[in-house]
């Protein structure tokens, strides 16, 4: 249902949808009234400010504000919007379509607590409120969550893992990598360890590890510029309390939400406190995997033995080589690799190698059925199944980590 503001101040409203013309989102009245029936009203821009200070705004469960490209030239006015609704405890769900991600960057910087893109994806809009009626309000960076409580000093090795074709098993050799990390031991002393997940649309760590994907990395990632250790700590998971880990935010969001001045300064972050930093990256290039490449210590890039990851090697070294980017940095490496009694498979890689001018000399073996098995039961190898080949090749490459990071702090 619309309405007047004279309407809305009659009916028992408990949300109420706020645009410049809501008749041009017509799937989310559609879902509205499916969701609330006559529950609900509508208001313009000018209105809403003024609703929002008056008594019975307090009593709304939530408002949705719909915006689309032509809304963009009033940013000030939305993120006032935004501000009246967070300052009286009402819950903001943003709908945008063709916005850019600057512009939502900065409305969810504004206190936005949830982001459905138009056309509305079906159920969308429901889901999206019972996760709001699901969790307290959230004022400032505080969450539902426990904080881990972080030390400094830590000068950590970052090292970055990137799959160059999709199912190449990067998040899984990145996700077991922290793992192994984590369980490695100098003097008697475990090394602390941070595994960071920056595919940001579609990244799975959490799934592979059965975590939460908490609404304070949406927080964190939406205001990295006033990040400090306390709300960095707050987003972050503990697996089995021997290593930290920063899922992929809740829904799917712009990989250029994020600056390469952000990520700098997420690295930066974690590094001070932990001993290793590992990074799952997403498999596209974006502005700020130059940052990660720049900073990074390892730069692992896996590929398998087929012609997509052959002919995505090329292109990414065509494009490293044109921006005079450290292609050399990368380390390849070939997973599921034939064995070593494969004459024919080991004749392949070599002739792969050489006609791409690359080294792989990291090859990890296939672990078969086990390995999607433990994936899907958010299950580190270690535990699902510790005699598994990969799990044994990834646990060594743990070691030889270890021991080069040991040195060089010794060395420092």
């Amino acid at each position: 249902m619309t309405g007047t503001p004279s309407q809305l101040e009659a009916a028992p409203i408990v949300a109420c949808t706020i645009s410049r013309d809501v008749q041009t989102f017509d799937l989310l009245i559609e879902d509205m009234e499916s969701l609330l029936g006559e529950a609900w009203g509508d208001l313009g821009f000018d209105e809403a400010v003024a609703f929002l200070e008056q008594p019975d705004a307090a009593e709304l469960r939530f408002v949705a504000i719909a915006i689309d490209a032509e809304d963009e030239v009033d940013l000030t006015r939305l993120c006032r919007i935004i501000a009246q609704a967070k300052a009286h405890g009402v819950r903001v769900v943003l709908i945008a379509e063709d916005v850019t991600p600057a512009s939502l960057h900065q409305l969810l910087r504004q206190g936005a607590d949830e982001f459905v893109p138009y056309p509305l994806p079906e159920g969308e809009l429901a889901a999206a409120v019972k996760r709001l009626e699901e969790k307290p309000v959230l004022q400032g960076a505080a969450n539902s969550g426990k904080s881990v409580a972080l030390s400094g000093g830590g000068d950590g090795v970052l090292i970055a893992v990137q799959g160059l074709a999709g199912g190449n098993g990067a998040t899984t050799m990145a996700v077991n990598l922290a793992y192994e990390l984590s369980l490695t031991r100098s003097a008697g002393k475990a090394p602390r360890v941070c595994l960071l997940d920056l595919g940001l649309q579609f990244g799975s760590v959490s799934t592979y590890l059965d975590l939460d994907r908490r609404e304070a990395v949406l927080e964190v990632l939406s205001d990295v510029e006033s990040m400090d250790g306390e709300s960095f700590g707050q987003a972050l998971e503990t697996v089995e309390g021997s290593f930290q880990v920063l899922t992929a935010p809740p829904d799917i969001l712009p990989l250029d939400m994020i600056s390469p001045d952000d990520v700098k300064k997420l690295l930066d972050m974690a590094r001070e406190h932990y001993d290793f930093v590992v990074v799952d990256m997403p498999s596209t290039l974006v502005q700020w995997t130059e940052t990660v490449l720049t900073e990074s210590q390892v730069y692992f890039a896996v590929v398998q033995l087929d012609m997509r990851s052959a002919q995505n090697t090329l292109r990414l070294k065509r494009a490293l080589q044109a921006e005079d980017l450290p292609f050399e940095k990368l380390r390849f490496v070939l997973n599921r690799a034939p064995k070593f009694t494969d004459l024919q498979g080991r004749s392949r890689v070599k002739r792969m190698a050489e006609s791409l001018g690359i080294a792989l000399d990291l090859r990890l073996p296939d672990g078969g059925h086990s390995v999607a098995q433990a994936c899907d039961h958010g299950s580190p190898l270690a535990k699902a199944a510790a005699k598994n080949p990969l799990r044994k090749e990834i646990a060594k490459l743990a070691q030889d980590l270890h021991a080069i990071g040991a040195t060089d702090a010794e060395a420092a």
